[in-house]
């Protein structure tokens, strides 16, 4: 379904969920080239911007939590920017929705824009997009935070997990916009133009939003180190109680062994010392308490106890 929104000399055209007729209008009405509405028809395209004399087309990735607010996946946008036109496609409603919808109810109320040209237009929807970057990182740093907090409860399973859902989501986080860092260089070191007569004015726009972005990876990079410092924290720290499970098992078995050895010894069918005595049981009972204290003693006096 084609949304259109008119902003002054521009025209705004949102496409969420488009279909083979949508693809067909925007071939026939703007002369796309035809590669490019195959990738509008695919998914999962790697970010890119193509460059042509009266258009550019734009694929862009950007994170998203999943309906269960746990694993970030990919939003996928894909924009035809022109003179006097925007075009956005999407294949489920999101951040672009979002602003056009915010867009169409300021038009309606007779709000003021502030969008002279096609250039502005694009930098609001990318500025949209990055805050929303910006902000699911943040809960992203939240998770690394209360992981840093429960590191010391007893909740081994659950802060495995927790510590594998972030290290996986910030890998996807650093996959997604690393490739788009060189992307976005095109726009501040001019090799973008766009369409604005006053290219310098729209220099400090396009910093903004390379900005935006190094912040992003600055962000999933710190908290990259932080996770992988947690990880390595628990490991240790599961690794030291298991030491200390064993040890403490290696002393018990310790004090059982010489105590097997004696209750296997008078356990054989053989004629052996004290076993016509009459108080043969509790002196061996009591031999073998003896040698449990004393054992016990010597590792509490090694302190290995």
């Amino acid at each position: 379904m084609i949304n259109s929104l008119k902003i002054g000399d521009l025209t705004w055209r949102h496409l969420n969920n488009p279909t083979e007729e949508d693809f067909e209008f925007l071939k026939d009405r703007f002369h796309f080239h035809p590669l490019d509405i195959e990738d509008c028809k695919s998914v999962n395209q790697r970010p890119k911007i193509d460059i042509y004399d009266d258009y550019y087309f734009l694929i862009l990735h950007f994170p998203n939590f999943d309906r269960q607010n746990k694993f970030v996946k990919i939003k996928e946008v894909k924009i035809f920017w022109g003179k006097d036109y925007i075009i956005s496609i999407e294949k489920n409603p999101w951040g672009v929705s979002q602003l056009f919808e915010e867009y169409e109810e300021r038009i309606q109320n007779n709000e003021e824009m502030n969008i002279r040209n096609s250039d502005i237009l694009l930098y609001r929807i990318l500025e949209k997009l990055m805050t929303e970057s910006v902000y699911l990182l943040r809960k992203v740093g939240l998770d690394v935070e209360l992981i840093n907090r429960e590191l010391l409860q007893e909740k081994q399973v659950k802060i495995i997990e927790r510590i594998s859902v972030t290290r996986k989501n910030l890998i996807l986080i650093n996959t997604i916009f690393k490739p788009q860092l060189r992307l976005f260089h095109l726009f501040e070191t001019g090799k973008v133009t766009g369409f604005t007569d006053d290219v310098e004015y729209m220099e400090d726009y396009w910093g903004n939003i390379l900005d935006y972005l190094q912040k992003v990876w600055d962000m999933t990079e710190d908290y990259e180190e932080l996770i992988e410092g947690l990880s390595m924290t628990f490991d240790s720290m599961q690794t030291n109680k298991t030491n200390e499970t064993m040890k403490i098992l290696t002393l018990v078995s310790t004090i059982i062994l010489p105590l097997t050895f004696i209750t296997g010894l008078y356990g054989m069918n053989v004629a052996l010392p004290l076993q016509e005595y009459r108080w043969a049981f509790w002196i061996i009972m009591g031999f073998m308490a003896l040698v449990a204290v004393g054992f016990y003693i010597y590792f509490r006096h090694k302190k290995m106890m």
